[in-house]
């Protein structure tokens, strides 16, 4: 039997499912639905394929609250949904928005909401509508000065701490926006054209009009490059080689600072030269010091800028899990419990505590978290019934490619 192009579609999609996604489990797969075409290509590849592999597909649309039209679209990404068997939720980008970045913010705001629902619907991967064009664009507007990070068909959940343990799937990343576009009109298929897609003002409409008719390179792979991979030295530090790939060394910065994006640029590129000439020095980016002697380089949280900070303490609600710092996720069915920084309370720790929080370098021991139990005056390392789990393992793993499918996605215990 001869394929058709239809076939052909679906049977490329599948086959990337296939290759990233677990069958016959009880944990839904989330997609990202905003009801243009691409997505809504991907909402009907995907359910079909869900529905043949025994899972469940839940898809998401957030409402940026940006268009006059914005309710109408979430309506219809939610009938879409529902149409092609697939459970659905709407979220809601509230609140003030920024008067500059507006995209940058919405962007950030969209990959939150989602990586919040994926999680606590019991996702572990988020499926995304990237195309070949996208990358094409991004690659174009990185040429003039955007910011943009490279797409990758699978990666992290860019949401910190929201998309902790969460990768994303792009499996259209080879397809032109097109194909799927007449993929969908074959099959009478309705979608949602944004106009914000043609409006000159925003730079991803500039690259869209630039590339029309133009044919995207296929994605190169993003490899870690030289020098390795960086290795965990205790819970939440990380040593490095000195000849260590700028990726790499990215990655282990926005690990280890618990932040949210990785930096880039010249303050990066800066900072590899300098191990490579194997200059001995101490530097702090992205929330990160890293102390470089010898051959030894390691990579810690920066206690001062939380000192500087003065970071509110998070007190622990029963029940529910708090990251701390972007590091460090606590747990307590206990009232009374918050989290604080070590900084300034150092001689308040009893000799034991003490004694074990000095096996760290001087400069992050402030940043260490430490407890409180109801407003008292002496902090502790550890509370009876309080579980800490540190994060940064486990989200070094997943920035650098050390999984490769859906089974590997596999929590570090409390």
């Amino acid at each position: 039997m001869r394929l058709t192009p239809d076939d052909d579609l679906t049977a490329r999609a599948f086959a990337r499912l296939d290759l990233r996604l677990t069958r016959e489990t009880g944990r839904p797969v989330a997609l990202a639905l905003s009801g243009g075409g691409d997505s809504v290509a991907l909402l009907r590849l995907a359910t079909d394929w869900a529905r043949a592999r025994g899972r469940s597909m839940l898809a998401l649309t957030v409402d940026h609250r940006l268009n006059p039209d914005s309710g109408g679209w979430t309506a219809f990404a939610g009938e879409a949904a529902r149409a092609a068997g697939a459970d659905w939720r709407g979220l809601s980008w509230d609140g003030d928005k920024p008067k500059t970045g507006l995209t940058a913010a919405a962007r950030a705001a969209r990959h939150a909401l989602i990586a919040d629902a994926a999680r606590e619907a019991g996702a572990r991967v988020i499926l995304f509508a990237h195309t070949a064009d996208d990358i094409a664009e991004a690659d174009l507007m990185r040429s003039e000065g955007s910011t943009l990070g490279r797409v990758r068909e699978w990666s992290p959940s860019p949401a910190w701490p929201q998309g902790r343990g969460l990768m994303l799937l792009r499996p259209l990343l080879g397809e032109r926006r097109a194909v799927l576009r007449a993929w969908l009109a074959g099959q009478g298929a309705d979608w949602i054209e944004d106009p914000a897609n043609a409006d000159p003002r925003f730079g991803r409409s500039r690259a869209r009009q630039a590339l029309a008719g133009a044919v995207p390179e296929a994605p190169d792979a993003v490899r870690v490059g030289a020098g390795g991979r960086p290795a965990m030295d205790g819970e939440a530090m990380a040593s490095v080689a000195r000849d260590i790939g700028a990726r790499a060394l990215a990655a282990a910065l926005v690990c280890v600072g618990g932040g949210a994006t990785p930096p880039r640029g010249a303050r990066l590129q800066a900072l590899t030269a300098r191990l490579k000439a194997g200059e001995d020095f101490a530097a702090t980016l992205c929330g990160a010091r890293i102390e470089a002697a010898g051959d030894a380089v390691r990579v810690m949280r920066e206690a001062g800028e939380l000192g500087r900070r003065g970071t509110a303490p998070l007190v622990l609600t029963p029940g529910v899990e708090a990251v701390w710092d972007g590091r460090f996720a606590f747990f307590t069915e206990q009232a009374g419990w918050s989290v604080v920084a070590a900084w300034g309370r150092l001689a308040g720790l009893s000799d034991a505590d003490r004694t074990e929080i000095n096996r760290l370098p001087a400069a992050t021991r402030g940043a260490w978290p430490v407890l409180i139990r109801d407003g008292a005056l002496a902090p502790v390392l550890a509370g009876e019934g309080v579980e800490r789990r540190a994060l940064v393992a486990e989200r070094l793993r997943l920035a650098l490619d050390e999984t490769t499918h859906e089974d590997d996605l596999i929590s570090a215990t409390r």
